[in-house]
């Protein structure tokens, strides 16, 4: 497992983290003893980074996580979870769903905390409600350690929301279809200049990127003198980006983990030569054809 450094805080984290937003299932609930197996197993091997979210699997995650990570597991990994802010009316909602929170964790901190989903007006009410007090006070009492946000709005008020609060790190939608939908390539560096750790998710746009692949987008991936698999290229393409920290993968399938934690041991920065990313380039004009 390869490791990237958070430039605020110098924790080093394994670049593969686990999503907990696509655990399997079992009669329409997560299979808590399949998905258990998987989420050790991938911290066995070297993933400590680890993301859920208070509305994930319809509120299950959270519990679920704190049963899988008993056993010593929740002190091998960073703990990331997330305040649901369209939920949130009040500043005294923050501390309740907080400490809630920590309670279907079973920790006393999570170590990566974000404001969730946030978009320009969800900032603005945010910022109304106190939500800078909130994190200072849970950071000061310890009940999180690293304050942070997660993000799918417009670059300019993802920019606004960087500026506004002096943030560990964020979560941005990134592949080589989004360079410039969301944040994109222009917030992935604007952030980086701010020196904010940077969490990926959707990197492969939900499957969009790998299942099915159209033959006419297969004929070019063969083109490549190494032959890789669409999800390998997808996100090497995104570690090849220094400054990218964590890419999420809502890992659910035992071939997937094998084979995502076998690019993480080889997916350095600045990896591509050239002509591979030309290649994807040519992968990108033409998905976004089809």
């Amino acid at each position: 497992m390869l490791y990237r450094r958070i430039p605020k805080n110098g924790d080093e984290l394994s670049i593969l983290g686990f999503g907990c937003m696509r655990l399997p299932l079992k009669d329409g609930k997560i299979d808590e003893e399949r998905a258990t197996r998987q989420v050790r197993s991938a911290i066995d091997r070297g993933v400590n980074y680890i993301d859920t979210a208070w509305p994930y699997h319809m509120g299950e995650s959270e519990p679920f996580l704190g049963h899988a990570l008993a056993d010593g597991y929740r002190e091998k990994v960073r703990l990331a979870t997330k305040l649901p802010s369209w939920t949130v009316k009040s500043r005294e909602d923050m501390d309740r769903i907080l400490n809630t929170q920590l309670e279907r964790l079973r920790t006393d901190h999570i170590d990566y905390y974000l404001v969730h989903g946030l978009v320009d007006t969800l900032w603005d009410k945010m910022e109304k409600l106190d939500v800078v007090s909130f994190l200072e006070n849970a950071k000061a009492d310890g009940r999180i350690i690293n304050a942070g946000f997660s993000f799918h709005g417009s670059i300019d008020d993802f920019k606004q929301i960087v500026d506004a609060y002096p943030w560990t790190f964020c979560q941005i939608q990134y592949n080589f279809l989004d360079e410039k939908n969301q944040a994109g390539t222009e917030g992935l560096e604007y952030a980086a200049s701010k020196g904010l750790g940077i969490i990926i998710m959707e990197p492969l746009r939900g499957g969009k990127l790998t299942n099915p692949v159209p033959p006419e987008i297969q004929d070019i991936w063969s083109e490549a003198s190494v032959k890789r698999t669409p999800a390998e290229w997808s996100l090497r393409w995104i570690w090849n980006r220094p400054e990218v920290t964590v890419v999420l993968s809502g890992m659910n399938e035992e071939s997937h983990i094998e084979e995502n934690l076998k690019i993480a041991k080889e997916a350095h920065p600045n990896s591509l030569t050239e002509v591979e990313l030309q290649l994807v380039k040519k992968v990108e004009k033409s998905t976004g054809n089809s």
